[in-house]
């Protein structure tokens, strides 16, 4: 099964991660069989509530992107910025502001558009993106491809995290093929193998080799070779990538906790050749002792903090109108009902006092509030007089302290 968040909050059904694996398919089945392993194509999706060409044409047009909000490709090689890119007239000279008049140029001439990050500028896929953060455990991103008929943007490569392709227009005819280079990580790109990677998707049979038509879903592993070409008219596709969490971050972490062992803070001797295989054999057996010991020390509760600061920034939680939350804080009472802010990772920890930890702090809170705040912490909705082990007068002070630390909002 796939991991949860340490927030303790799997949503029910996972509902994001169920729309990215249509079909009958069951989750955890999923996450056992093919989540990093097999590529899976699936049907009978619907995305036009997350993204249309309509979309597209409203955020080239009318919502003042910049780079790098948008990249432009024909055949593997990207276009120059200033190709696409100029001030916004009067009070809005910024020079690397989208021009639509350009964009358009260069789509009319066979060039694919890569709207990225989506998951900050456009609001279903915000939320989308925030629930299945929560859903899956792993940060998301979410880029929007849309290429013109019978043209293909990127040649076969392979991309650094796994990936669910949502078609939302038109059909793209998508190769898929198995890794030359499994499981790689994020500075191991495509281009370190550049070669192999050409002639398997030349040579090799693919493991998929279908026409998504929109509704459809295709899964691809980090690592797995993939290509697509549109065919006879406009495509456009979502690419959902998952930032995978892996058991390198494991070791790179315990590595950097090597740092508090002062004998391996310790200078080499001094004329030292790091580059001889002689001199290194010297240090190297007392080094590798000295890390293994510190390792072998270190506890999981050690581990756990440093890996909540390292991954948890990965996605936002949901976004919060900062007008109508600061007016409810202001207009809090008794009876109004508060939950815990969507996508919001935490690790609660009772104690005196209280320690609930976010991604960028900790608030401490005095031992008495621990069972309201994993109350409020549980996710559902609850009003304020209805918290466990605190008068009406204490649940306002608590809820108006999380409130203004953005933890919960109004329900």
């Amino acid at each position: 099964m796939m991991p949860m968040p340490e927030s303790g909050l799997p949503p029910e059904g996972r509902p994001a991660l169920r729309r990215c694996i249509t079909g009958e398919l069951d989750l955890d089945e999923f996450g056992r069989s093919y989540w990093g392993a097999r590529a899976l194509l699936s049907h009978g999706g619907d995305y036009r509530d997350l993204f249309s060409l309509e979309a597209a044409d409203e955020l080239l047009s009318r919502r003042g992107l910049r780079t790098p909000f948008l990249r432009v490709a024909k055949n593997g090689t990207v276009v120059s910025d200033n190709q696409f890119t100029g001030p916004g007239g009067v009070g809005a000279e910024i020079g690397d502001q989208v021009r639509d008049d350009k964009v358009a140029a260069l789509f009319a001439s066979g060039h694919t558009i890569v709207l990225q990050a989506l998951h900050r500028t456009w609001p279903a896929l915000v939320d989308f993106a925030t629930q299945l953060s929560t859903d899956a455990g792993h940060p998301v991103q979410i880029n929007a491809y849309i290429t013109p008929a019978e043209s293909q943007g990127f040649s076969a490569h392979y991309d650094v995290h796994d990936v669910f392709v949502l078609q939302v227009a038109g059909e793209k005819h998508w190769t898929v093929h198995e890794p030359v280079h499994a499981d790689p990580l994020r500075s191991q790109p495509w281009t370190d193998h550049s070669k192999a990677v050409a002639a398997a998707a030349r040579d090799r049979a693919p493991v998929i080799d279908e026409v998504l038509r929109p509704g459809d879903a295709l899964y691809v592993p980090r690592g797995f070779l993939h290509s697509a070409k549109a065919l006879g008219g406009v495509s456009a596709h979502l690419t959902v990538g998952m930032h995978t969490l892996t058991r390198y971050l494991l070791v790179q972490e315990l590595a950097a906790l090597a740092a508090d062992e002062s004998s391996l803070r310790t200078a080499l001797p001094l004329g030292f050749d790091p580059g001889d295989p002689a001199q290194l054999a010297t240090v190297l057996d007392d080094v590798a002792s000295l890390l293994i010991k510190r390792i072998e020390q270190t506890t999981p509760d050690d581990l756990a903090p440093r890996l909540r600061r390292r991954t948890w920034s990965g996605n936002r939680p949901a976004p919060i109108p900062p007008l109508a939350h600061a007016a409810a804080i202001a207009d809090l009472a008794a009876g109004t009902t508060v939950r815990l802010r969507p996508g919001l990772r935490f690790h609660l920890a009772d104690g005196d006092p209280v320690r609930l930890q976010l991604t960028d702090r900790t608030i401490s809170l005095p031992k008495a509030t621990y069972p309201a705040v994993e109350r409020l912490c549980s996710g559902g909705a609850v009003a304020v007089g209805d918290l466990p082990a605190l008068d009406e007068p204490d649940q306002l002070v608590l809820v108006r302290r999380l409130l203004t630390e953005a933890v919960l909002t109004t329900a």
